[in-house]
Protein backbone atom coordinates (compact mmCIF):
# COMPACT_ATOMS: atom_id res chain seq x y z
CA UNK A 1 0.00 0.00 0.00
CA UNK A 2 1.59 3.37 -0.94
CA UNK A 3 2.17 5.66 2.14
CA UNK A 4 0.19 9.15 1.96
CA UNK A 5 2.64 12.42 0.87
CA UNK A 6 3.08 13.86 3.95
CA UNK A 7 3.59 18.01 4.14
CA UNK A 8 5.98 19.90 6.64
CA UNK A 9 5.86 23.51 7.56
CA UNK A 10 8.98 24.61 8.43
CA UNK A 11 9.49 28.10 9.85
CA UNK A 12 13.06 29.95 9.07
CA UNK A 13 13.82 28.33 5.80
CA UNK A 14 15.94 31.21 4.81
CA UNK A 15 18.37 30.23 7.42
CA UNK A 16 21.15 28.57 7.63
CA UNK A 17 19.41 25.11 9.40
CA UNK A 18 15.44 25.87 7.56
CA UNK A 19 17.77 26.15 4.06
CA UNK A 20 19.77 22.90 4.87
CA UNK A 21 16.27 21.02 5.80
CA UNK A 22 14.33 22.76 2.67
CA UNK A 23 16.77 21.44 0.66
CA UNK A 24 16.82 17.98 1.88
CA UNK A 25 13.29 17.44 1.87
CA UNK A 26 13.14 18.97 -1.52
CA UNK A 27 15.86 16.62 -2.86
CA UNK A 28 16.04 13.70 -0.60
CA UNK A 29 12.47 12.69 -0.10
CA UNK A 30 10.48 12.96 -3.65
CA UNK A 31 7.29 11.43 -3.71
CA UNK A 32 7.49 10.95 0.10
CA UNK A 33 7.51 14.48 1.78
CA UNK A 34 7.05 17.87 0.85
CA UNK A 35 7.59 21.44 2.84
CA UNK A 36 6.21 24.64 2.37
CA UNK A 37 8.33 27.58 4.10
CA UNK A 38 6.55 30.73 4.02
CA UNK A 39 8.57 34.37 4.95
CA UNK A 40 7.87 36.31 7.41
CA UNK A 41 5.27 38.73 5.66
CA UNK A 42 2.89 35.65 5.16
CA UNK A 43 3.27 33.74 8.17
CA UNK A 44 4.78 35.96 10.95
CA UNK A 45 5.99 34.70 14.10
CA UNK A 46 4.72 37.54 15.78
CA UNK A 47 0.94 37.00 14.42
CA UNK A 48 -0.58 34.23 16.06
CA UNK A 49 -3.32 34.84 13.87
CA UNK A 50 -0.95 34.03 10.68
CA UNK A 51 -0.20 31.25 12.33
CA UNK A 52 -3.68 29.52 12.81
CA UNK A 53 -5.00 30.51 9.39
CA UNK A 54 -1.88 28.95 7.42
CA UNK A 55 -2.29 25.52 9.02
CA UNK A 56 -5.61 25.28 8.39
CA UNK A 57 -5.58 25.94 4.68
CA UNK A 58 -2.40 24.07 4.15
CA UNK A 59 -2.96 21.56 6.61
CA UNK A 60 0.28 20.16 7.54
CA UNK A 61 1.19 16.85 9.22
CA UNK A 62 4.55 18.03 11.02
CA UNK A 63 6.03 21.57 12.02
CA UNK A 64 9.11 22.48 12.07
CA UNK A 65 10.45 25.63 13.91
CA UNK A 66 14.01 26.92 12.87
CA UNK A 67 13.15 30.67 13.16
CA UNK A 68 15.30 32.75 15.70
CA UNK A 69 15.22 36.93 16.45
CA UNK A 70 18.94 38.39 16.08
CA UNK A 71 21.03 36.99 19.07
CA UNK A 72 21.46 41.10 19.79
CA UNK A 73 17.38 41.51 19.49
CA UNK A 74 15.71 43.70 22.50
CA UNK A 75 13.66 42.27 24.48
CA UNK A 76 10.21 42.28 22.70
CA UNK A 77 11.51 41.23 19.48
CA UNK A 78 13.48 38.16 21.38
CA UNK A 79 10.10 37.19 23.76
CA UNK A 80 7.64 37.17 20.81
CA UNK A 81 9.66 35.41 18.05
CA UNK A 82 11.76 33.25 20.11
CA UNK A 83 9.59 32.54 22.92
CA UNK A 84 5.69 33.53 22.18
CA UNK A 85 6.04 31.96 18.46
CA UNK A 86 7.46 29.10 19.56
CA UNK A 87 4.37 28.34 21.46
CA UNK A 88 2.12 29.43 19.27
CA UNK A 89 3.28 27.06 16.77
CA UNK A 90 3.05 24.36 19.56
CA UNK A 91 -0.12 25.34 20.37
CA UNK A 92 -1.75 25.08 16.83
CA UNK A 93 0.10 21.49 16.43
CA UNK A 94 -1.24 20.34 19.67
CA UNK A 95 -4.98 21.50 18.09
CA UNK A 96 -4.12 19.79 14.60
CA UNK A 97 -2.57 16.55 16.62
CA UNK A 98 0.73 16.82 14.68
CA UNK A 99 4.65 16.23 15.60
CA UNK A 100 6.14 19.79 16.16
CA UNK A 101 10.33 19.87 15.66
CA UNK A 102 12.13 22.78 17.81
CA UNK A 103 15.38 23.94 17.34
CA UNK A 104 17.27 25.30 20.48
CA UNK A 105 20.58 26.28 21.67
CA UNK A 106 23.86 25.77 24.06
CA UNK A 107 23.17 29.23 25.13
CA UNK A 108 20.39 27.84 27.41
CA UNK A 109 23.09 25.87 29.57
CA UNK A 110 26.22 26.60 31.62
CA UNK A 111 29.58 26.18 30.98
CA UNK A 112 31.17 22.73 31.91
CA UNK A 113 32.56 19.95 30.06
CA UNK A 114 30.39 17.01 28.79
CA UNK A 115 27.09 18.53 29.53
CA UNK A 116 23.79 16.25 29.33
CA UNK A 117 20.49 17.22 28.37
CA UNK A 118 19.31 18.08 31.53
CA UNK A 119 21.68 20.69 32.28
CA UNK A 120 19.86 24.32 31.84
CA UNK A 121 20.80 27.56 32.82
CA UNK A 122 18.79 29.02 35.20
CA UNK A 123 16.11 31.51 34.43
CA UNK A 124 17.26 35.23 35.90
CA UNK A 125 16.26 38.26 34.88
CA UNK A 126 19.97 39.88 34.41
CA UNK A 127 20.08 36.90 31.24
CA UNK A 128 20.81 38.12 27.84
CA UNK A 129 17.50 38.40 25.56
CA UNK A 130 18.84 35.27 23.28
CA UNK A 131 20.10 32.56 25.89
CA UNK A 132 16.48 33.64 28.21
CA UNK A 133 13.53 33.36 25.52
CA UNK A 134 15.55 29.98 24.02
CA UNK A 135 15.32 28.69 27.79
CA UNK A 136 12.03 30.38 28.50
CA UNK A 137 10.56 28.12 25.59
CA UNK A 138 12.10 25.15 26.10
CA UNK A 139 10.50 24.84 29.76
CA UNK A 140 6.91 26.11 28.52
CA UNK A 141 7.32 23.39 25.62
CA UNK A 142 7.82 20.52 28.53
CA UNK A 143 5.59 22.01 30.30
CA UNK A 144 3.05 21.52 27.35
CA UNK A 145 3.70 17.66 26.77
CA UNK A 146 3.21 17.23 30.16
CA UNK A 147 -0.07 19.17 30.47
CA UNK A 148 -1.63 18.90 27.00
CA UNK A 149 -0.25 16.34 25.37
CA UNK A 150 2.34 18.07 22.67
CA UNK A 151 3.96 15.97 20.45
CA UNK A 152 7.36 17.28 20.49
CA UNK A 153 11.15 16.95 19.93
CA UNK A 154 13.34 19.86 20.95
CA UNK A 155 16.66 19.84 19.39
CA UNK A 156 19.87 21.42 21.16
CA UNK A 157 22.99 23.05 18.54
CA UNK A 158 26.12 23.87 19.48
CA UNK A 159 28.24 26.22 17.62
CA UNK A 160 26.89 25.81 13.91
CA UNK A 161 28.87 25.26 11.22
CA UNK A 162 27.90 24.67 7.10
CA UNK A 163 27.19 26.21 4.07
CA UNK A 164 24.57 28.93 2.01
CA UNK A 165 24.39 31.05 5.31
CA UNK A 166 23.78 34.25 4.14
CA UNK A 167 24.94 36.20 6.68
CA UNK A 168 27.92 36.67 8.61
CA UNK A 169 27.63 35.24 11.79
CA UNK A 170 28.48 32.72 14.44
CA UNK A 171 31.53 30.51 13.19
CA UNK A 172 31.83 32.37 10.29
CA UNK A 173 31.83 35.41 11.62
CA UNK A 174 35.71 33.88 12.96
CA UNK A 175 36.12 32.73 9.65
CA UNK A 176 35.70 36.05 8.06
CA UNK A 177 37.58 37.99 10.88
CA UNK A 178 40.81 36.17 10.13
CA UNK A 179 40.45 35.96 6.28
CA UNK A 180 40.03 39.78 6.53
CA UNK A 181 42.63 40.07 9.02
CA UNK A 182 40.45 42.02 11.38
CA UNK A 183 41.75 39.32 14.41
CA UNK A 184 45.43 40.50 14.84
CA UNK A 185 45.64 38.61 18.25
CA UNK A 186 44.36 35.56 20.08
CA UNK A 187 40.80 36.22 21.84
CA UNK A 188 40.72 33.20 23.78
CA UNK A 189 43.60 30.78 25.32
CA UNK A 190 44.57 27.64 25.11
CA UNK A 191 42.45 24.62 26.04
CA UNK A 192 39.00 26.05 25.53
CA UNK A 193 36.82 23.51 24.01
CA UNK A 194 33.14 23.77 22.62
CA UNK A 195 30.80 21.66 20.71
CA UNK A 196 29.50 21.88 17.26
CA UNK A 197 26.92 21.31 15.18
CA UNK A 198 27.20 20.92 11.16
CA UNK A 199 24.49 22.17 9.41
CA UNK A 200 24.17 19.17 6.65
CA UNK A 201 23.50 16.45 9.52
CA UNK A 202 20.52 18.20 11.21
CA UNK A 203 17.75 16.99 8.04
CA UNK A 204 18.33 13.25 8.17
CA UNK A 205 18.34 13.33 11.93
CA UNK A 206 14.78 15.15 11.62
CA UNK A 207 13.41 12.76 8.75
CA UNK A 208 14.52 9.78 11.05
CA UNK A 209 12.54 11.27 14.45
CA UNK A 210 9.51 11.91 12.25
CA UNK A 211 9.00 8.93 11.21
CA UNK A 212 9.68 6.93 14.82
CA UNK A 213 7.54 9.62 17.02
CA UNK A 214 6.87 7.07 19.93
CA UNK A 215 10.42 7.35 20.57
CA UNK A 216 11.86 10.71 20.45
CA UNK A 217 8.37 12.60 21.23
CA UNK A 218 8.72 14.59 24.38
CA UNK A 219 12.51 14.33 24.42
CA UNK A 220 15.59 16.74 24.08
CA UNK A 221 18.85 16.22 22.50
CA UNK A 222 22.59 17.67 22.01
CA UNK A 223 22.77 17.58 18.62
CA UNK A 224 26.57 18.14 18.26
CA UNK A 225 29.82 16.17 16.53
CA UNK A 226 31.01 13.54 18.99
CA UNK A 227 34.40 15.15 19.56
CA UNK A 228 34.48 18.92 20.86
CA UNK A 229 36.83 21.33 19.49
CA UNK A 230 39.40 23.56 20.73
CA UNK A 231 39.09 27.21 19.49
CA UNK A 232 42.99 28.00 19.53
CA UNK A 233 43.57 24.88 17.36
CA UNK A 234 40.00 25.31 14.94
CA UNK A 235 41.44 29.29 14.67
CA UNK A 236 45.25 27.97 13.50
CA UNK A 237 44.32 25.32 11.09
CA UNK A 238 42.17 28.76 9.36
CA UNK A 239 44.60 30.44 9.75
CA UNK A 240 47.64 27.66 8.20
CA UNK A 241 44.61 27.45 5.55
CA UNK A 242 44.77 31.04 4.47
CA UNK A 243 48.12 31.24 4.76
CA UNK A 244 48.40 34.45 6.78
CA UNK A 245 50.17 35.69 10.04
CA UNK A 246 47.15 37.28 12.28
CA UNK A 247 45.78 36.28 14.88
CA UNK A 248 49.73 36.16 15.90
CA UNK A 249 50.20 33.96 19.13
CA UNK A 250 49.59 36.84 21.50
CA UNK A 251 46.66 35.95 24.05
CA UNK A 252 44.69 38.54 25.24
CA UNK A 253 43.41 37.93 29.38
CA UNK A 254 39.62 38.09 30.12
CA UNK A 255 39.73 40.90 31.73
CA UNK A 256 41.03 42.99 28.73
CA UNK A 257 39.21 41.80 26.57
CA UNK A 258 35.95 42.86 28.82
CA UNK A 259 37.55 46.37 29.10
CA UNK A 260 37.68 46.18 25.42
CA UNK A 261 34.71 45.57 24.51
CA UNK A 262 33.25 47.68 26.88
CA UNK A 263 35.30 50.18 25.10
CA UNK A 264 34.00 49.94 21.45
CA UNK A 265 30.54 49.82 23.06
CA UNK A 266 30.98 53.62 24.36
CA UNK A 267 32.74 54.36 20.92
CA UNK A 268 29.53 53.19 19.02
CA UNK A 269 27.89 55.17 20.95
CA UNK A 270 29.39 58.49 20.96
CA UNK A 271 29.54 57.88 17.04
CA UNK A 272 25.69 57.62 16.82
CA UNK A 273 25.58 60.73 18.69
CA UNK A 274 26.98 62.23 15.66
CA UNK A 275 24.71 60.38 13.20
CA UNK A 276 27.36 57.62 12.52
CA UNK A 277 25.24 54.51 12.14
CA UNK A 278 27.74 51.79 13.42
CA UNK A 279 27.13 48.20 15.37
CA UNK A 280 28.67 45.60 17.78
CA UNK A 281 29.42 42.05 16.39
CA UNK A 282 26.55 40.32 17.82
CA UNK A 283 28.97 37.39 18.85
CA UNK A 284 30.37 39.64 21.51
CA UNK A 285 27.23 39.06 23.86
CA UNK A 286 28.71 35.98 23.98
CA UNK A 287 32.73 37.16 24.96
CA UNK A 288 32.98 34.96 27.89
CA UNK A 289 32.64 31.85 25.91
CA UNK A 290 35.95 32.83 24.25
CA UNK A 291 37.86 32.02 27.72
CA UNK A 292 35.28 29.17 28.78
CA UNK A 293 34.94 25.78 28.15
CA UNK A 294 31.19 24.15 27.17
CA UNK A 295 31.22 20.83 25.79
CA UNK A 296 27.54 18.99 25.07
CA UNK A 297 27.46 15.31 25.67
CA UNK A 298 26.17 12.98 22.51
CA UNK A 299 25.45 9.90 24.69
CA UNK A 300 21.47 10.13 24.68
CA UNK A 301 21.81 10.50 20.52
CA UNK A 302 24.49 7.89 20.33
CA UNK A 303 22.43 5.56 22.15
CA UNK A 304 19.53 6.20 20.74
CA UNK A 305 17.92 4.35 17.49
CA UNK A 306 18.95 6.63 15.04
CA UNK A 307 21.90 5.56 12.96
CA UNK A 308 24.04 8.53 12.14
CA UNK A 309 25.20 8.47 8.25
CA UNK A 310 27.68 11.23 9.05
CA UNK A 311 29.21 10.30 12.30
CA UNK A 312 32.99 10.96 11.32
CA UNK A 313 32.45 14.40 9.87
CA UNK A 314 33.93 17.15 11.61
CA UNK A 315 34.31 21.32 11.13
CA UNK A 316 38.03 19.90 10.29
CA UNK A 317 37.06 17.59 7.65
CA UNK A 318 34.75 19.91 5.95
CA UNK A 319 36.94 23.15 6.84
CA UNK A 320 38.38 23.45 3.01
CA UNK A 321 34.95 23.33 1.10
CA UNK A 322 33.60 25.99 4.02
CA UNK A 323 36.89 28.27 3.08
CA UNK A 324 36.32 28.23 -0.15
CA UNK A 325 32.55 28.20 -0.45
CA UNK A 326 32.58 31.62 1.46
CA UNK A 327 35.74 33.02 0.21
CA UNK A 328 34.20 32.97 -2.85
CA UNK A 329 31.00 34.45 -1.87
CA UNK A 330 32.86 37.35 -0.19
CA UNK A 331 35.17 38.42 -2.33
CA UNK A 332 32.20 38.36 -5.04
CA UNK A 333 30.23 40.41 -2.84
CA UNK A 334 33.48 43.12 -2.30
CA UNK A 335 33.25 41.98 1.37
CA UNK A 336 37.18 41.09 1.86
CA UNK A 337 39.30 44.85 1.50
CA UNK A 338 43.06 42.50 2.06
CA UNK A 339 43.12 38.94 1.17
CA UNK A 340 43.60 37.93 -2.42
CA UNK A 341 41.12 35.10 -2.99
CA UNK A 342 43.38 33.63 -5.65
CA UNK A 343 45.81 32.77 -3.28
CA UNK A 344 44.00 30.15 -2.03
CA UNK A 345 42.74 26.60 -3.19
CA UNK A 346 42.50 24.49 0.76
CA UNK A 347 41.53 21.47 -1.77
CA UNK A 348 44.70 21.62 -4.19
CA UNK A 349 46.66 22.72 -1.24
CA UNK A 350 45.65 19.18 0.89
CA UNK A 351 46.35 17.40 -2.62
CA UNK A 352 50.18 19.05 -2.89
CA UNK A 353 50.46 18.51 0.92
CA UNK A 354 49.78 14.68 0.54
CA UNK A 355 51.21 13.66 -3.25
CA UNK A 356 54.13 16.80 -3.68
CA UNK A 357 55.23 17.82 -0.27
CA UNK A 358 58.56 19.26 -1.22
CA UNK A 359 56.97 21.38 -3.60
CA UNK A 360 54.13 22.65 -1.63
CA UNK A 361 56.96 23.32 0.91
CA UNK A 362 58.70 25.54 -1.51
CA UNK A 363 56.12 27.42 -2.40
CA UNK A 364 55.00 28.04 0.90
CA UNK A 365 58.52 29.41 1.50
CA UNK A 366 58.27 31.47 -1.14
CA UNK A 367 55.09 33.14 0.25
CA UNK A 368 56.27 33.46 3.58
Amino acid sequence: MKKKRRLGLIIGGSGLIGGSLMHYFKTQTSGEIDVHSPNSKKVSLREPGDIRQYIEANRPDFIINTAIASIDSDPQMAFEVNYLGAISLAKETIHAKIPYIHFSSAAAMPMGENLSEKDRLPLTADMPNYPKSKLMAEMTLEHMHREKGLDFTNIRLGVVYGMHDHKIQGIHRLLYSIADQAMPVMLTMDGIFHSYSHSRKIPSFVHYILDHRQEFSGETYNFVDREAVELTRLIRTIRSYLGVKTPREIFVPYPLARFGKKSIKLLIRLLSRIGVAARMPAELMFLENFFKTQTLSSEKLRSSSYPDPDADITIFTYLPDIIEYYLTRWERLNLITSFNIDFFDPKKRAEEFLRTPEELLEKMHQEV
